[in-house]
């Protein structure tokens, strides 16, 4: 029995060898990966432009240009929410144009009207201005 008992003793310490080994590549590996992401900074903006849908541009680009110090703090903040997975759709114009106002950013957009006109679209200043010169020649 003794034979036995040693043979179950050497195997239980050959194995505890290669689970410690194991581990320790593994913390190794971890290790390596964390040292890349660290060496390899992340730019938030472009994560963030990744995800913009619809006019989601756009509107990133106006804000940056009103309020460049507080549209990089809410770049920062929804990349976290990316990295951390709470933010995993595409955010198009209009949800972030209500993010921007809902934190008390007035973002000014540059809005059109068009209307029809002898199945054309026309924009209605022009429209307008069509009409008041043609309302003055009549005169």
């Amino acid at each position: 029995m003794s034979e036995e008992d040693s043979e179950l003793e050497r195997l239980k310490a050959k194995r505890l060898a290669e689970m410690q080994k194991n581990i320790s590549t593994r913390e190794e590996i971890k290790e390596s990966t964390k040292s890349q992401k660290e060496k390899i900074p992340e730019n938030p903006r472009a994560s963030v432009v990744k995800i913009l849908g619809f006019r989601g541009l756009e509107v990133l680009e106006n804000a940056e240009s009103q309020f460049p110090n507080e549209t990089k703090i809410i770049i920062d903040k929804i990349f976290e929410l990316i990295k951390t997975g709470e933010i995993n759709e595409t955010l198009d114009g209009g949800k972030l144009l209500t993010l921007f106002r809902s934190v008390g950013l007035n973002v000014r957009m540059e809005t059109k009207i068009n209307v029809e006109q002898d199945g054309k679209f026309v924009s209605l200043s022009d429209k307008l201005s069509k009409g008041s010169s043609e309302n003055s020649d009549e005169e």
